[in-house]
C-alpha cells in the first residue's frame, strides 16, 4: 500500500490508500460506484474506459492512479451541469446514437474532448477523431450525426435523469 493518493473526479476530491498501479477505471468504478466508463478489451484498444484527463481523452483501463493523482478526471456522470445534460450528451440522444450502449461512454467522452480542440470539425475530421472507438452493433452513422450536430449546437437542452 501506498500513502493515500489524492484524486479529483468530477470535481470532487477523493482521497485513496491504494497501490499507485492500480488502474484508474477500477477505481472509478469499483470504489466511487461511476459506471460510465465501461471495462472492455483492459488493454486501452476499444475507448468504452475513456474518461477526460485535464481535457483530454484518456483510457482509464491502461492510465493507474498514480499517473491520474494531481490531474482532474472528468466521467460521464461529470459532463451534466445544473440537471442539465452536456450538449454531446443531447445530440447523441437526439441522433438516437445508440443500440447496445456499450461503447456511448468512449463515444461521448471522445467527442468532448475532440469538439473542444476542433469546434466545426468536417465529417471526415469526425470519423478520424473517433476511429479508435470501437463500435460493435452499427451504429456509427447516428454517432458520426451525434457529433457534427453537437458541432452545429443543434441539440437542444435535455434535463439529467437521476
Amino acid at each position: 500500500m501506498s500513502a493515500s493518493i489524492l484524486l479529483q473526479v468530477n470535481g470532487e476530491t477523493h482521497a485513496f490508500a491504494l497501490p499507485r498501479e492500480t488502474p484508474l477505471i477500477y477505481v472509478l468504478r469499483n470504489d466511487l460506484g461511476l459506471n460510465g466508463p465501461k471495462f472492455g478489451c483492459g488493454l486501452g484498444e476499444c475507448g468504452a474506459c475513456t474518461v477526460l484527463m485535464d481535457g483530454r481523452a484518456t483510457r482509464s483501463c491502461v492510465t493507474t492512479l498514480g499517473t491520474a493523482e494531481g490531474r482532474a478526471v472528468t466521467t460521464l456522470e461529470g459532463l451534466a451541469t445544473q440537471g442539465t445534460l452536456h450538449p454531446v450528451q443531447a445530440a447523441f440522444i437526439a441522433e438516437q446514437a445508440a443500440q447496445c450502449g456499450y461503447c456511448l461512454n468512449g463515444m461521448i467522452m471522445t467527442t468532448v474532448a475532440f469538439l473542444a480542440r476542433n469546434p466545426a470539425p468536417t465529417e471526415a475530421e469526425a470519423r478520424a477523431a473517433l476511429r479508435y472507438n470501437l463500435c460493435r452493433c452499427g451504429t456509427h452513422v447516428e454517432i458520426l450525426r451525434a457529433v457534427l450536430r453537437a458541432a452545429a449546437g443543434s441539440a437542444e437542452s435535455v434535463e439529467a435523469q437521476p
